[in-house]
């Protein structure tokens, strides 16, 4: 087997409420992903997203890692982590550059700055900017520009999508990497990354919802005209729908757990009248009769309050009737039987499950195309767009140094030739 090097290589680290995975990627000659090896561990100190215990966090997210450098024989040491919970905000802001000339092409450099003025932007205490998206640029009062690189123009203006979050849990996921021996190369927000591994480009193109249900929490992105529009993070996930079945049915966690992911639908007139599941006893009782209709109705009551939630945000993003794509459900708890239906009928939105398989090489393991791992996937796609940009800069700078190399030697060698020609014509005047 053939060990890639270091830098073809990115890790992605989905820290979630449920469980914390690690996936070690590269991209295969046709540019699609090939993961060398995964890893999961129970994520023990999260709550909705959010680290609440350092130690038993920075325990799973060793047992992850181990997991998948044991598969893929490679040895991590940066990692791309994606960032979730119900302190993620977004807001829109307008950055504006007054460029010095017209002749000068808009470069790279330019959006840079612009990016860099609205990390400078006053946030409320206690949090801060996580990420800075440009959404569409203004050159001289030229609307609706997607890429202003080789432009002319004096006036460069730039709507973007900015996103905060809590300054303390963000510090805790760094703390968390740190404590697990690795750094971090990228915190990526985590309905970014979903929709990364699960959209297609006509999708964004057309508008679309990404809907990422998880353990603790259920993340919203809207894209619209190919450019995110509105991001959400709602405070309930899998979990609270494995708490009402525990409290609706006097049952233990686990076995609330098991009974969801086996026997739960999203619909309730789907479900049989007679079908019962014999749940055993605690300690010598008796074993416990519970209806699979009632489980339903139990599953459905829940689901259609997160849907309402997720609803709302659509129409508070104003673009609620511009989704042509309608919605992509995925994550843990779009495996649900029937799910897909629910959400069409409380929404009246076309809606499909989102698998993590559109950019992923033939061959990966089965369950790593699961709308579970779609977070995972995204974070190693968001890692290598990351390394193309910083290459594609380090490129660019050293085309620009030899460029003014080339400048250096012409005119020195333009002068040398003047000198020359100056002493030569003072040395035949002295003849």
């Amino acid at each position: 087997m053939n060990i890639p090097t270091e830098s073809d290589i990115v890790v992605g680290l989905d820290i979630g409420t449920t469980k914390i995975v690690a996936m070690i990627g590269r991209k295969n000659e046709h540019g699609k992903l090939e993961i060398l090896g995964m890893g999961r561990s129970d994520s023990l100190g999260v709550t909705r997203g959010v680290v609440a215990n350092i130690e038993k966090t920075v325990q799973s997210i060793k047992l992850a890692v181990q997991e998948a450098e044991n598969k893929s024989g490679v040895d991590v040491k940066v990692v791309n982590v994606g960032i979730a919970g119900q302190h993620i905000k977004s807001l829109q802001h307008r950055g504006i550059r007054v460029r010095n000339s017209l002749d000068d092409e808009i470069a790279q450099e330019d959006i840079d700055l612009l990016i860099n003025d609205m990390f400078k932007l006053v946030t409320l205490p206690g949090e801060e900017i996580i990420d800075v998206l440009p959404q569409e640029f203004i050159v001289d009062n030229e609307q609706g520009i997607k890429d202003p690189i080789g432009m002319s123009g004096i006036r460069l203006e730039a709507n973007f999508h900015i996103i905060t979050g809590q300054v303390a849990a963000a510090k805790n996921i760094h703390k968390c990497v740190h404590k697990a021996d690795m750094e971090i190369q990228d915190v990526i927000l985590e309905p970014l990354a979903s929709s990364a591994a699960v959209l297609s480009e006509e999708e964004k193109e057309a508008g679309v919802v990404l809907v990422d249900i998880g353990g603790g929490t259920t993340d919203v992105a809207i894209f619209q005209d190919g450019i995110i529009r509105h991001t959400a993070v709602i405070p309930f996930g899998g979990n609270v729908i494995t708490e009402d079945i525990k409290e609706g049915c006097s049952i233990i966690r686990n076995q609330a757990e098991l009974l969801k992911i086996k026997f739960g639908s999203a619909l309730a007139n789907e479900s049989q009248e007679n079908e019962i599941v014999s749940i055993p006893g605690l300690r010598g009782r008796e074993p416990k009769e519970i209806s699979i209709k009632n489980l339903a109705h139990i599953i459905q009551a829940r689901l259609e309050e997160i849907i309402e939630h997720i609803y709302y945000e659509i129409k508070n993003s104003g673009f609620e009737h511009k989704l042509i794509a309608g919605m992509v459900v995925t994550g843990g708890g779009s495996q649900m039987k029937h799910i897909g239906q629910l959400f069409e009928y409380v929404t009246g939105m076309d809606t499909r499950i989102g698998y993590p398989n559109e950019y992923l090489a033939k061959g990966n393991a089965e369950e790593i195309t699961s709308p579970m791992y779609a977070t995972g996937v995204g974070l190693i796609l968001k890692g290598f767009d990351k390394l193309d940009q910083q290459r594609g800069k380090i490129q660019f700078e050293t085309e620009d140094a030899i460029r003014v190399r080339q400048g250096e030697k012409t005119k020195g060698g333009f002068l040398q030739s003047m000198l020359k020609k100056g002493k030569q014509f003072f040395e035949e005047d002295e003849i």
